[in-house]
């Protein structure tokens, strides 16, 4: 049995390495040709450095792990599906049916191979593609001014002993300052107490926020009288618990943060009081996301039961990678659903690979079981 799991393995492994580089490639291309309108952009830094083509090679490598963790899965069911429609078409199959592999024992021999893919596509998607993704959006911030979030900026809140806070940051540079910065203080009530605008500034080891350039608006909402306070300051300290990886976080995408810190920044979103939907589906499906290489794997195995014509393995390939394609595409929309429709997170992100799962068994069983 372990001459059979290897050659299995082997097989499998080596198509879905090849797949795997295909799609790499292709991207890598496409990547690289959607930096080319950026190439002699000059340093945000001002120290007489442009962006060129080398460092537009250099961030495209920088996202490829990224890449590899998205393409695992599919790569995994498209390599699997060739090397089992191909065993089934010389017969190959056929001689290892005779030979002992029952049903079941292909089955528990592709979970394990799966495992294989799960471990690999978490360990990449977990720890290597984070690390990587915040290093090519470093580089890419060197030459942008800092990493930019659309004209809302990252919005975070956090509450103290007799306030709450309401902050707005809109960039966040290379060197770890950040700029156009915005704070709203509300009292318990509720009301707005003052508003502070600030250019740029520098998030500190202290526990406090240095600001520049800051303009404070301060209201008086007294039963006696209403006013307003505007003042003009070159510096300004406010004390927070708001960290430098905190505003990062907030910053990036949640589908390029690390599993705990994704579920760190959940934490902080509830203890404020504010949404954390969006974040919650996102956390579970990075923790269902590796487990759909066991769904590829066994959407897979239905191949090696099927009795192909000369030239027929083409089609059955094909099909195969639609069903792939069609379960990431059915991923995502679940996941906006679920985002809409309040429903519980952990079940938007699971029911894909559970209507997959029961679909890829059902058709095992008829397969195998019934023909």
């Amino acid at each position: 049995m372990s001459t059979i799991r290897r050659l299995i393995y082997g097989e499998i492994f080596t198509a879905v390495a090849y797949v795997l580089l295909a799609f790499l490639s292709l991207f890598f291309f496409f990547d690289v040709v959607d930096e080319l309108p950026s190439l002699g952009r000059p340093s945000a830094l001002g120290d007489g450095a442009t962006y060129e083509l080398r460092h537009a090679l250099l961030y495209v490598l920088l996202l490829l792990p990224n890449r590899v963790y998205e393409l695992l899965p599919i790569a995994v069911l498209i390599g699997a599906v060739f090397v089992m429609a191909r065993l089934a078409q010389s017969s190959e199959f056929t001689i290892l049916r005779t030979s002992g592999l029952g049903p079941w024992r292909a089955l528990r021999s592709l979970l394990g191979l799966g495992l294989v893919f799960v471990l690999l596509t978490f360990a990449v998607g977990d720890y290597l593609a984070p690390l990587s993704d915040r290093s090519a959006q470093v580089l890419k911030a060197r030459f942008q001014g800092g990493l930019q979030l659309g004209q809302n900026g990252a919005w975070l809140k956090e509450r103290q002993n007799y306030s709450s806070y309401s902050v707005n940051v809109g960039s966040l540079t290379a060197l770890g300052a950040i700029g156009n910065v915005r704070i709203y203080e509300m009292d318990n009530r509720g009301f707005l107490v003052s508003a502070l605008q600030a250019e740029s500034g520098q998030i500190g080891d202290d526990g406090a926020w240095h600001l520049k350039q800051v303009t404070r608006r301060e209201f008086n909402t007294g039963a006696d009288a209403l006013s307003l306070i505007q003042e003009s300051l070159a510096e300004y300290r406010w004390p927070t618990d708001l960290s430098t990886e905190m505003v990062s976080v907030a910053l990036l995408n949640p589908d390029r943060m690390r599993t705990s810190d994704l579920y760190a920044y959940i934490q902080h979103l509830e203890s404020n009081g504010q949404t954390a939907q969006k974040h919650e589906i996102e956390f579970w499906r990075k923790v269902f996301y590796p487990l759909s290489c066991l769904v590829m794997v066994v959407l897979a195995l239905p191949f090696a039961y099927l009795h192909f014509r000369s030239g027929g393995i083409a089609g059955y390939v094909f099909g195969g990678v639609m069903t792939g394609i069609s379960f990431f595409l059915l991923n995502n929309v679940f996941g906006y659903i679920g985002n809409l429709n309040q429903w519980q997170p952990w079940l938007a992100a699971a029911a894909p690979a559970m209507i997959y799962s029961l679909m890829s068994l059902g058709a095992f069983g008829w397969l195998v079981l019934k023909r």
